[in-house]
């Protein structure tokens, strides 16, 4: 598969390539980037060369794994350089047959991109991609993130994804197991909040 962009007036999604191996590198540098995702720790410039050069590509390439970075919206003209990205998003397939297919969502942001909605935009694009017959088709699309990671959880939510459990050690952040949450929204599911948001929970 050729990496393709996805844009609506909100947000533009396109491959990252080598040109964005500093802002990948600045942007991992930060404190709830490396908490919170599988994102390596210390982040060394190598890690953005690797993931810009190898992961991406390949990851189009089998088809399994399709990263976009988040970037402001407005057409690019061609031989025009993409504009700085300020977060990532992507959805790993897994190997189930065309008709019953699934994928984990996964993504990032900057620490000054975030609280405005970009985000949601972003895996709005992404999801519908995800679902139409006319792009993957897919079943379900699952979300998962660590206890606590309520940022995480809050786009999920506004996303109309239903959380049903908390796993014990769902997770690997490193060399430890995390207990995480897990939630999925499908096909017919709104894309919008289907309960409240617990509050209480988050205060707590």
């Amino acid at each position: 598969m050729e990496p393709f962009a996805l844009a609506n007036e909100f947000v533009r999604l396109s491959a990252p390539t080598a040109s964005d191996v500093d802002d990948v590198y600045a942007a991992c540098q930060d404190e709830a980037i490396q908490r919170w995702t599988t994102v390596p720790s210390p982040y060394r410039r190598e890690h953005a060369r690797d993931f810009a050069g190898r992961f991406v590509p390949g990851g189009w390439a089998s088809g399994q794994t399709l990263t976009w970075a988040v970037r402001p919206p407005g057409d690019v003209p061609a031989g025009m350089p993409e504009p700085r990205l300020v977060g990532m998003i992507g959805l790993s397939l897994d190997d189930a047959p065309t008709s019953c297919r699934s994928a984990e969502l996964g993504f990032w942001m900057v620490p000054a991109a975030r609280g405005r909605g970009v985000l949601t935009q972003a895996a709005r694009l992404v999801l519908d991609y995800g679902f139409d017959l006319e792009g993957l088709g897919l079943a379900r699309v699952e979300w998962r993130a660590a206890v606590g990671n309520w940022a995480s959880r809050r786009v999920a939510w506004k996303l109309g994804f239903s959380v049903e459990a908390q796993v014990r050690g769902l997770l690997v952040h490193g060399d430890e197991r995390q207990d995480g949450w897990i939630g999925t929204v499908l096909p017919a599911d709104p894309r919008e909040p289907n309960e409240p948001w617990p509050a209480e929970l988050a205060r707590g």
